[in-house]
């Protein structure tokens, strides 16, 4: 099979891997849609984040769809032909988390396409996966898999939302990438009164406008656009920082009310933050990170129609021209979502 191996920064091939044959419990799938994440575009340009990094060749993604091929002793629910999502999230189930109800944040978390740990966990973009048979969770009328690859980055704003009191709140996401936009989605089927999202470029926006923001900001052309929302302590019951910048989290403090809620969702970034202006206005500050059941969730409603992640796709080339998707990935003046067509 084929699949998109890493080595170091930049230096990304379609290289071929042995197909893999799936155990008991488990079922192959053929991938037919891979998303592009931030992550890997960290990987691709940086080779890691944070303190995390590369230390041998890793196949990337997570944000994977396809169609089960075969299946695994023991497997039942599932039927060779059926059109599945991925969960990318692998908990082991026996540490204190796990037991505790918090695979979330379980010990030796497997999560697909992570350097977290040493050996890597190789990602899903390649023509063929094993996965556990529950992390095959079927798309439903008649979805298909390039909807179906939104399913992991749709649960993590899902998961984000449920951090805050969204319903009928007045909501500002900062930040109008692929999470971002999609915090649009996730905030309004929760409820939200009114949404404002912000970004240094027009392009981002434009996709956040038509996944159903009520306005945007560049706050990059118009750096004082946000002072009016400063006044009278504040105007936003919710802030979600999808930016994955620092400045950008202490920018938010002035425009929450009091008893308001910061929700920080883009990794990779260190912030200084007003203590007293937190305490005296009593601000909640929360931090979201990747999902748990909301996978499930995503799934479903994608599936039904009531969340409609078409508008965000911007781009689908093909697994031989998988470099030119990760450039293309990375600008953000051209696209939005990227995806990797494996069939």
């Amino acid at each position: 099979m084929r699949a998109v191996v890493l080595r170091q920064p930049l230096d990304l091939h379609v290289e071929e891997r042995a197909t893999p044959t799936p155990g008991p419990g488990e079922v192959l799938v053929r991938i037919e849609r891979g998303g592009i994440c931030g992550s890997d575009l960290h990987y691709f340009r940086h080779g890691g984040f944070g303190t995390v990094r590369m230390k041998e060749p890793m196949i990337l993604g997570h944000e994977i769809a396809g169609r089960v091929e075969a299946l695994g002793a023991g497997v039942s629910g599932l039927a060779v032909g059926t059109a599945v999502a991925v969960n990318p999230a692998n908990p082991c189930g026996v540490c204190a988390y796990c037991r505790n109800g918090q695979p979330i944040h379980c010990l030796d978390m497997r999560f697909l396409g992570s350097a977290m740990r040493t050996p890597h966990v190789q990602g899903g973009f390649a023509e063929h996966l094993v996965c556990r048979a529950e992390n095959a969770v079927p798309l439903v009328n008649g979805s298909n898999p390039t909807a179906g690859a939104f399913a992991e980055p749709l649960a993590v704003t899902l998961h984000a939302v449920a951090q805050a009191p969204v319903y009928g709140s007045r909501v500002l996401i900062m930040g109008a990438g692929p999470i971002g936009t999609l915090l649009v989605l996730a905030a309004r089927f929760a409820g939200a009164r009114e949404i404002i999202i912000t970004d240094v470029q027009d392009k981002p926006l434009a996709y956040a406008s038509k996944a159903g923001a009520d306005r945007t900001i560049n706050v990059g052309a118009h750096p004082d656009a946000m002072n009016d929302f400063a006044a009278n302590k504040g105007t936003f019951d919710v802030v979600f920082e999808a930016a994955g910048q620092g400045a950008t989290v202490a920018s938010a403090l002035p425009v929450i009310k009091p008893r308001g809620t910061l929700v920080t969702v883009g990794q990779g970034a260190t912030a200084e933050l007003s203590i007293s202006m937190i305490v005296s206005k009593e601000i909640q500050l929360k931090g979201s990170f990747r999902f748990d059941t909301e996978f499930a969730l995503a799934v479903d409603l994608i599936g039904s129609g009531r969340i409609d992640v078409a508008p965000l796709l911007s781009n689908t080339l093909p697994l031989a021209e998988a470099r030119r998707a990760f450039e293309l990935a990375s600008d953000k003046s051209q696209s939005m979502k990227v995806q990797i067509a494996f069939d």
